[in-house]
């Protein structure tokens, strides 16, 4: 059992781009495959899919990781920001701007999760789940 899931799935993610796999495996849930559409929708990850692998009784989440030209790491930080010991909420104005606007915030909001852009846009704030560029 872990106590943090997203921060796992955090840190296979970069577990995988430094040593330069192809794809991951995440245990799966509703939210991890949110946060998954979003890497997708920003860029960071080729795409993902849900399946049920043989022998397992547990659905899991596989991205393919995308690379650059040169083999050279599309993700090269990610950073779990709320934890369960320290959530970290903000309002629409004090949404953080990654790397002056090259990196992604990703903010769970009432209007399910959003990229800080997006958030932004439609004038919402949340939880900063994690920050990326």
């Amino acid at each position: 059992m872990l106590s943090d899931p997203i921060a796992d799935m955090l840190t296979r993610i970069r577990n995988a781009t430094r040593t330069f796999k192809e794809t991951v495996d995440i245990p799966a849930s509703k939210f991890k495959e949110e946060l998954a559409k979003l890497l997708v929708q920003e860029g960071y990850v080729a795409s993902y899919e849900r399946l049920l692998p043989e022998g397992q009784k547990f659905d899991v989440l596989r991205l393919t990781l995308k690379y650059g030209a040169k083999r050279e790491q599309v993700i090269k930080h990610i950073e779990r920001i709320s934890r369960p010991g320290r959530r970290a909420y903000v309002s629409a104005e004090n949404l953080p701007r990654v790397q002056r606007g090259l990196g992604v915030a990703v903010v769970s909001t009432s209007k399910g999760l959003l990229a800080d852009r997006d958030a932004r846009k439609q004038g919402v704030g949340g939880e900063v789940i994690c920050v990326l560029w």
